[in-house]
């Protein structure tokens, strides 16, 4: 088994490296990497084998795609909604970044052709879960930009966690087959946090990385005085995909309505 969790850091070129096939994180099948780019650079992605969603993480830009074009713009991950650009394979994406901007880029291999879409922060709307349990100490907004269920013919899911400051998340504790990627940010540099992967606990930093094998529990929480993002991405496996987390049953009696 590869490592599960990471701290990379910006190349000089600007590129963050989570994940890729063939590194100390190819148990998660997906080639995940962070994008930094400065105001009038222009960058093309194109991938022949793999389906690819660029999400925007932060800034302003000009996405060119099969003949379309769109502006789009993000404060932050903690104030304003998402913008996501999914295709298939061998599909040209040109990113011009209109001032600062970083962007995350998941891909994997993909046969299926399928149309384009670009989500908007309508299309994918943060949704508060947890409230009123655990005296709101799980309380946190959830955005899922695609799933098996919106999209059957992706082998992947991206979605989006924002915990109030000192909650937790992904709790109950829980698993599945599928492998997960989480990547954090907070909204101030010295922000922290701690991820559990199985039996193990790493402390969250920003633009730190989990790399989460099937089967394996990953709740996480975050230091109060602060929130935390989580960009949350699944692998589906061949005939196996994901659709839902199996909670671990030691914890299922936290879920009972009078606590």
């Amino acid at each position: 088994m590869g490592k599960v969790f990471g701290y990379p850091e910006f190349d000089r070129q600007g590129e963050k490296i989570l994940t890729t096939y063939d590194n100390d994180y190819r148990d998660m099948l997906m080639d995940i990497r962070v994008q930094k780019m400065k105001k009038g650079e222009q960058r093309i992605f194109q991938k022949p084998l793999e389906e690819m969603a660029i999400l925007l993480l932060g800034g302003k830009i000009r996405l060119q795609w099969e003949g379309d074009e769109a502006f789009v713009s993000r404060k932050d991950v903690f104030t304003e909604g998402l913008w996501c650009l999914h295709v298939a394979k061998g599909k040209d994406v040109t990113v011009a970044a209109e001032e600062d901007t970083q962007i995350l880029v998941q891909a994997t291999p993909n046969d299926r052709d399928f149309a384009s879409r670009l989500y908007s922060p309508e299309d994918a709307p943060w949704v508060y879960v947890c409230q009123d349990k655990w005296k709101n100490t799980a309380a946190r907004r959830v955005s899922t930009v695609f799933d098996y269920t919106t999209a059957p013919y992706s082998n992947m899911v991206l979605g989006e966690v924002i915990n109030d400051p000192g909650n937790w998340s992904g709790y109950i504790p829980h698993d599945h087959p599928q492998p997960e990627t989480y990547y954090f940010m907070f909204d101030r540099p010295e922000g922290f946090g701690a991820s559990f992967v199985g039996d193990d606990v790493f402390k969250i930093t920003h633009g730190s990385f989990s790399a989460i094998p099937g089967g394996k529990t990953h709740p996480q929480a975050c230091a109060p005085g602060f929130q935390m993002y989580t960009c949350w991405m699944i692998r589906h496996l061949e005939g196996n995909p994901w659709v839902d987390r199996v909670d671990d049953p030691r914890y299922t009696w936290l879920l009972r309505s009078d606590l």
